[in-house]
C-alpha cells in the first residue's frame, strides 16, 4: 500500500467513528431499560406471591371453618334434645313404682308430642303418604297387595315407615305398600 492509500483509509475510518454513535450512550440506555424492567418483574413477581399467600391462606382458613361447622353442626338439634332424653330418664324412674297404666301413657305422649315439636322447630317435616298416588321420587313401595276398592289402585294402602324431610330435601324415603 501506497502512503496515499494509507490516508484515504484513516480519513475513511475517522469518518466512521465520528458517523457511528458511541456504543456507551446506548449500552447505558439499554441497561437503564433492563434494569427498569427487571424492578418491574421484580415487583409483579412479589405482588404474585403475596396474591397467591393470601389466596393459600384464604383456602385453607375455609376447609379449617368447614371442618368445625361439620364438627358441630348438630349442636343446636342436640341441645333441644337433650332436655327431651331428660324427661324420659325422669319418665322412667317414676315408672319402677308406678301402678297407673294412665299416667305412664300421659308421660309417654307428652315427651313424644315434645320431641316432635323440637324437631318440627328445627325443620324436620313428616311427609303425607296415606291414599297419595305413588311417587317414585318420595317414596320406596316395599310391596304391591290387590287395592281393596277400584279408586284406591296405583295410591298407597298403608305406611310402613313414615318418610321426613328436612327444610325441604328428603331424608328418608316412606316405606309403603301399593295397590294394584
Amino acid at each position: 500500500m501506497n502512503v496515499e492509500e494509507n490516508e484515504t483509509v484513516n480519513e475513511q475510518e475517522a469518518q466512521n467513528e465520528t458517523n457511528t454513535p458511541q456504543p456507551e450512550t446506548t449500552t447505558s440506555d439499554s441497561e437503564k431499560q433492563i434494569a427498569e424492567l427487571q424492578q418491574k418483574i421484580a415487583e409483579q413477581n412479589d405482588k404474585f406471591l403475596r396474591l397467591y399467600s393470601e389466596f393459600d391462606n384464604f383456602r385453607k382458613r375455609t376447609a379449617k371453618e368447614k371442618i368445625e361447622l361439620i364438627q358441630s353442626g348438630g349442636e343446636d338439634v342436640f341441645k333441644v334434645v337433650l332436655p327431651i332424653l331428660d324427661d324420659f330418664e325422669r319418665a322412667i324412674k317414676s315408672n319402677a313404682d308406678t301402678t297407673d297404666i294412665n299416667a305412664v301413657k300421659d308421660g309417654i305422649n307428652l315427651i313424644y308430642n315434645k320431641f316432635k315439636l323440637a324437631l318440627t322447630q328445627k325443620g324436620l317435616e313428616e311427609m303425607k303418604s296415606m291414599g297419595e298416588v305413588f311417587n317414585a321420587d318420595v317414596h320406596e313401595a316395599i310391596t304391591n297387595i290387590p287395592a281393596p276398592s277400584e279408586d284406591m289402585k296405583g295410591k298407597i294402602v298403608d305406611e310402613l315407615e313414615k318418610g321426613y324431610s328436612l327444610n325441604g330435601k328428603i331424608i328418608r324415603f316412606a316405606k309403603v305398600v301399593t295397590g294394584n
